[in-house]
C-alpha cells in the first residue's frame, strides 16, 4: 500500500509543479507587450527528504530571462528615447504557447496516473473487504 501512496504523492507534486509553471507562462503572455518586461522562467527540482530522493518534484526559484529585450521603434511612445526606440519585452508567444501545451499535457498525464493509483487503491480495499 505504501507504493500506491507514494505514486499518488509523486503525481500530486508533479501536478503542483506544472500548475506553477503554467502560472508563470500566463504571466508572461499577459505581459508580452509590457515595455521592459522580462520573461519569467523556472526549473524543476527533485524533493529530498532525510537525505534520500522521494521522487517528488517542486519548482525552483523564479528567474528572469536575461536575453535581450526587443527594441521597438515608436517615436510617439512616452518611453521612447531621442532615437525613437524603447525596450519592449523578451516574451516570444510561440515559446510561451509551446510551454503551456507541454505543461498541460504533463499535468493531464500525472492526473491519469493519480486517478489510476486511486482506482487501484479502491480495488485493493474492495478485495480486502471480501
Amino acid at each position: 500500500m505504501d507504493g500506491l501512496h507514494q505514486s499518488t504523492s509523486i503525481s500530486a507534486s508533479a501536478m503542483r509543479a506544472q500548475t506553477d509553471r503554467l502560472r508563470l507562462v500566463s504571466e508572461n503572455i499577459a505581459n508580452a507587450v509590457t515595455p521592459g518586461y522580462r520573461r519569467k522562467i523556472t526549473t524543476f527540482e527533485e524533493v529530498v527528504s532525510a537525505g534520500s530522493k522521494t521522487g517528488q518534484v517542486t519548482t525552483g526559484p523564479v528567474e528572469l530571462d536575461r536575453s535581450a529585450l526587443e527594441r521597438v521603434y515608436d517615436p510617439s511612445h512616452p518611453l521612447a528615447g531621442d532615437d525613437g526606440y524603447f525596450d519592449g519585452s523578451n516574451v516570444d508567444l510561440v515559446y510561451e504557447i509551446a510551454d503551456a501545451r507541454e505543461a498541460q499535457r504533463s499535468y493531464e498525464a500525472n492526473l491519469r496516473m493519480f486517478d489510476q493509483a486511486r482506482k487501484m487503491r479502491s480495488s485493493l480495499f474492495e478485495l480486502l473487504r471480501r
